[in-house]
């Protein structure tokens, strides 16, 4: 019988147990005698936010297939365990053998989101780990940090003995022989870190010295070493249809956030939206074969069993093979009633015969970004498309079948004005007008259209043209969407139109985390020991713990969201190549405030710097 590291007595007592105990469909089992590196990989929230993140699932499936390696995951618990462990000292552990995690090699954690550092800190603590990287032992696990947080790494560096910059596939075979030979040779951790370092893609922060002017800008960053790059250069696959992809992707025992089989279609983008900060991290835009795609659909639904496949990238209506997939997809699993889910298109390429045959016996809703209200900011971000554009797709869609339109917006961007703020209403109200004005009366059956308008904050990223702006208050944010609800009230088609809005304190704070430097490290660790966790979820987030961490720590949130950056300013993720070169993004920003839009990839190159990889169109 498998051992478990909680008692039945306990998981009985906690809600949804099944997030400890493993044992789910394709999860991995070796001997841990038999393999060189034991791996935990780790996803800071709840179980069912990460089982459903597709980066654990291809670093699972290419670690576990190396005969020398066993990768194993774990997931923040949630707060009713997490007061158990704490009151019983029990130390954290991985589903698949129930070890504890800190007797692994090494522990990796997916950083997707800003408001999961303090779910970091809890995951340390629970296993016994010391929280900074300077503390450790020899005998601790090496910390390593991946994903898009690590575009600016800064903030929590301090938290980390490596970060892990571009995609997974890459040079992680690299790094476990660097590492089994040091263990050979009886290497210290020290040594460890030195070799990785030469390593493309890896960072360590240890051996960067930071220093500060007195305004508190940086004044320079530096290695500390010789043979240390200046700069880290971003990693990059480049044959999407060469690398490793789940044939047997795990299968929770629970219902998650994304409970079917996800198949990535391409990864980039080709259109340069300048407030997203994914579009220009992931250049250059590169495609997977149709033939590489349908083997791949074909084994994962076969071994799962699911019902459900998202066809998954930034811009899913981009793929150049869509219709080819979609067609074949239908046919293929016409009587196994599979559901094909389209996430990410525009609807300035809304292709109507797709869709409808997609959704031919439930019509759900459609969901189009329009991001801003106004033709005039539109063009300040780049979006790519008109009102035109959106009223004809909004009307194909109504004359589909289809009665339910979210649109998503932003609010606080760059150059806005109220006049901007209020086309959110206006605009709103015009595609719910469309509806009645496309559907003749006796053919809507009584169907009244519903139009969701659902609002985020606008907050400045890294590697993206807006980098230097300034963002607003979370007491602006909310006198902004009050604005727009006031509005939705006057508007003609009111009863048909519904608005919704962020949480205000919690897009300042990410905010600052998105841009901030090394100085925020005591921040997060003040806020995590005045109990904050789970910031990202509502009934967790504790506003008071951060805004008494901010005062302890004497750090100033404005200077890191408010004020506009200078473009000579040194910022803390300069030490990073992303491909998109800084003379591009300081074009683009000059552009944004001009309202001068940028053409896609596809017709016409940008000098984004992402060319030198060889692979752009």
């Amino acid at each position: 019988m498998k051992h478990t590291a909680l008692s039945d007595e306990l998981l009985l007592s906690v809600e949804k147990p099944e997030r400890y105990i493993g044992n789910e469909i394709n999860a991995v089992y070796k001997d841990r005698d038999s393999v060189d590196i034991r791996f935990a990989i780790c996803f800071p929230d709840v179980y069912e936010i990460g089982m459903s993140h597709l980066g654990i699932q291809i670093l699972y499936d290419m670690f576990n297939k190396r005969e020398d390696v066993w990768c194993e995951r774990v997931y923040s618990p949630w707060t009713d365990l997490d007061k158990y462990m704490r009151d019983r000292h029990i130390p954290l552990f991985t589903l698949e053998s129930q070890d504890k995690v800190k007797d692994f090699d090494f522990l990796g954690i997916t950083l997707q989101y800003e408001m999961c550092y303090t779910n970091i800190l809890q995951v340390l603590d629970l296993s016994g780990i010391p929280l900074c990287a300077k503390e450790r032992s020899e005998e601790d696990p090496i910390v390593i940090g991946g994903g898009p947080c690590t575009y600016n790494p800064e903030p929590i560096a301090e938290f980390f003995d490596i970060f892990y910059i571009g995609e997974g596939e890459t040079v992680y075979d690299e790094l476990f022989s660097i590492y089994k030979q040091n263990k050979d040779q009886k290497g210290s951790r020290e040594d460890f870190l030195r070799s990785a370092a030469k390593i493309r893609g890896i960072y360590v922060p240890s051996l960067y010295d930071v220093t500060y002017n007195e305004d508190g800008t940086i004044k320079s960053f530096v290695p500390i070493f010789e043979d240390v790059p200046e700069k880290v250069s971003k990693n990059l696959v480049t044959d999407m249809d060469d690398v490793t992809y789940p044939d047997k992707p795990l299968v929770p025992f629970i219902q998650v956030t994304q409970d079917r089989v996800v198949l990535e279609v391409m990864r980039g983008c080709i259109r340069g939206c300048r407030f997203c900060q994914a579009g220009q991290i992931y250049r250059p835009v590169r495609e997977r074969g149709l033939d590489f795609l349908k083997d791949k659909a074909k084994k994962m639904l076969d071994s799962t069993g699911q019902d459900e496949i998202t066809l998954s990238s930034l811009s899913t209506s981009d793929y150049s093979e869509l219709r080819d997939l979609v067609l074949f997809l239908i046919d293929e699993y016409r009587d196994r009633y599979v559901n094909i889910s389209l996430p990410s298109l525009r609807i300035d390429k809304f292709s109507l015969d797709i869709m409808s045959r997609v959704q031919d016996v439930k019509k759900s809703s459609l969901t189009f970004a329009s991001e801003a209200g106004s033709q005039r900011l539109r063009n300040v971000i780049n979006k790519g498309i008109t009102e035109e554009d959106i009223m004809r797709g909004s009307a194909e869609a109504f004359k589909g079948g289809w009665n339910k339109v979210k649109l998503y917006f932003m609010l606080g961007l760059p150059t806005e004005t109220e006049e901007d703020i209020l086309e959110i209403s206006h605009l709103s109200d015009r595609v719910a007008m469309n509806y009645y004005d496309t559907i003749p009366r006796e053919e809507r059956k009584g169907i009244r259209v519903m139009v969701t308008a659902s609002a985020s904050f606008f907050i400045p990223k890294p590697f993206t043209a807006f980098q230097w702006a300034p963002m607003n208050t979370a007491d602006e944010f909310l006198r902004k969407a009050r604005l727009v609800s006031d509005e939705f009230k006057k508007e003609l088609n009111h009863k048909s139109l519904k608005f919704q809005y962020h949480e205000n304190k919690l897009s300042e704070l990410e905010g600052v985390m998105a841009r901030g430097d090394r100085k925020l490290s005591k921040v997060i660790r003040l806020a995590y020991e005045k109990g904050a966790m789970y910031d990202s979820w509502a009934e967790s987030f504790k506003s008071e713990a951060w805004e008494e961490a901010f005062r302890e720590a004497g750090i100033d949130k404005g200077f890191y969201t408010t004020r506009e950056r200078e473009l000579d300013e040194v910022l803390p993720w300069d030490f990073i190549d992303a491909g998109v070169t800084k003379e591009f993004l300081k074009r683009e920003w000059e552009n944004a405030k001009a309202g001068i839009v940028t053409p896609n990839c596809r017709d016409k190159c940008s000098g984004c710097g992402a060319g030198k990889f060889g692979l752009c169109y």
